[in-house]
């Protein structure tokens, strides 16, 4: 694997480390961001950002840190991808906003007209434009209740769909996400989800599926589910991937009960797995999908894109926003795509996948406090327990979080127990670059396996 963005650059592709971290000045900005800034918001890397570029981010110290985390699977291509830099500042130089609903252009339409194509199936599609994963999350349930008639919505165990009131209670974890906010949005149902390393041994994706559908047509009903909303691989629930034969067999039945089957790729989508989209491994294509995240390198945009007839179904004026397709922000949904297809990102993902898979699993030999190597593509997690059990251990997982972070690699934890550590690297990382974050990786473990 070699740096498919390789040439000159402003910053260099290289982890250094000039002052302890965080240095004076991001220390300086953390005094000042506890004055001005709500304590709810939360933080990871203590590193306050200058510059970033590629894969690699500079603080205001002048720290170059290794970025494995890329905005929570946002920068696909990479921060500060070229071709998306020259397109958001032409189309800042055209026009900022005139809302597409009052004064449209050509920028949102071209957009969905790509999400025709890159999305699975071939069957005719449409899309809307939103502003954040939430807000398609939402819409796509509203499309789904509209066009079916029905109300019920089922989701899954370890699920995460967002922080709004709807959103809160079609996602599973409670702390921080849902504590305190309630009352929540009814008609959400949920069901148990196929998770091969704490399900009973020896399931199958199929026999995982059915148990789900005996949930739902026991205590749901067929006839009420509007729709069956699903991460193809759970994101903040902790990389689940369910196991092979469990999102096919969701679908049909989906399609046999009249309910929607809706994907939520929004973790997953833009090559983050090593295709377009993770229902891709399986042949799976949704009635509705929603999309965010890595769809626009940075800049707010989301999608729900679906059958035509389904996005139809709801009355004109029913769906829409201020922001939503913004002109900016689809300028740099179509570079990021450009990018995407002209680089063979999603290969980029497979090969990353390559090198990592291996290095994590002789990590989970020699250690014996990882209990599972997951993940697809440039997507990828342990899950931390205490040896010789599967107990969740979050307290290890967030030390070697900040063992990393000290030394100049940005990873993320995740998991309903908070025991999951998660890779997210930029599609264009370099070899070298990617095995220096995980010979950092490989030394967090070892000094904090060694400290318990």
């Amino acid at each position: 694997m070699t740096d498919v963005l390789a040439g000159p650059r402003s910053v260099p592709q290289e982890r250094r480390l000039v002052t302890e971290l965080p240095g004076p000045r991001s220390r300086e900005l953390a005094a000042r961001r506890a004055a001005a800034v709500s304590a709810a918001v939360g933080g990871t890397v203590p590193c306050y950002v200058e510059r970033a570029e590629g894969a690699v981010v500079v603080d205001v110290d002048g720290n170059a840190l290794i970025d494995l985390g890329a905005g929570i699977a946002v920068v696909n291509v990479g921060h500060a991808a070229p071709e998306v830099v020259a397109a958001v500042s032409d189309q800042v130089a055209a026009f900022s906003h005139t809302c597409f609903m009052v004064n449209p252009y050509e920028g949102y339409v071209a957009v969905c007209e790509e999400l025709a194509r890159i999305t699975p199936g071939d069957h005719a599609k449409k899309s809307a434009l939103f502003n954040s994963g939430a807000e398609a999350v939402e819409n796509a349930v509203k499309i789904a209740r509209h066009a079916t008639g029905r109300s019920a919505v089922v989701v899954f165990d370890h699920a995460y769909h967002g922080r709004t009131n709807l959103t809160m209670a079609l996602t599973a974890k409670n702390m921080p996400y849902k504590h305190g906010f309630g009352p929540f949005a009814s008609d959400i149902y949920r069901v148990p989800m196929s998770y091969p390393y704490r399900d009973e041994p020896g399931i199958s994706g199929a026999q995982a599926a059915a148990r789900a559908i005996a949930v739902i047509e026991a205590q749901v009903g067929a006839d009420e589910v509007a729709a069956v909303l699903i991460e193809p691989i759970q994101g903040e629930g902790g990389f689940v991937v369910p196991a092979d034969g469990f999102l096919p067999a969701i679908a049909d039945w989906c399609r046999q009960s009249g309910a929607l089957f809706v994907a939520d790729e929004i973790q997953t989508g833009f090559c983050r797995t090593g295709s377009w989209f993770a229902c891709e491994a399986e042949g799976v294509v949704p009635d509705l999908i929603t999309t965010a995240k890595g769809i626009a390198a940075g800049l707010p945009l989301s999608a729900v894109t679906g059958r035509a007839e389904i996005m139809d179904a709801v009355h004109t004026g029913g769906l829409g926003g201020t922001y939503g397709g913004n002109p900016v922000a689809c300028a740099a949904a179509l570079a990021t795509i450009r990018t995407m297809r002209e680089q063979d990102l999603a290969g980029a993902a497979r090969a990353i996948e390559a090198t990592m898979v291996p290095r994590l699993r002789a990590l989970a030999d020699r250690t014996g406090v990882i209990g599972d190597v997951r993940g697809r593509g440039a997507m990828l997690a342990v899950e931390l327990v205490r040896p010789g059990t599967t107990e969740p251990d979050a307290e290890l997982a967030g030390r070697i979080a900040k063992a990393c972070h000290a030394q100049g690699v940005i990873v993320l934890t995740a998991g309903t127990f908070g025991n999951v550590l998660r890779f997210l690297p930029p599609l264009v990382i370099g070899q070298e670059l990617l095995a220096d974050a995980l010979d950092v990786l490989d030394a967090a473990f070892a000094e904090q396996v060694a400290a318990r």
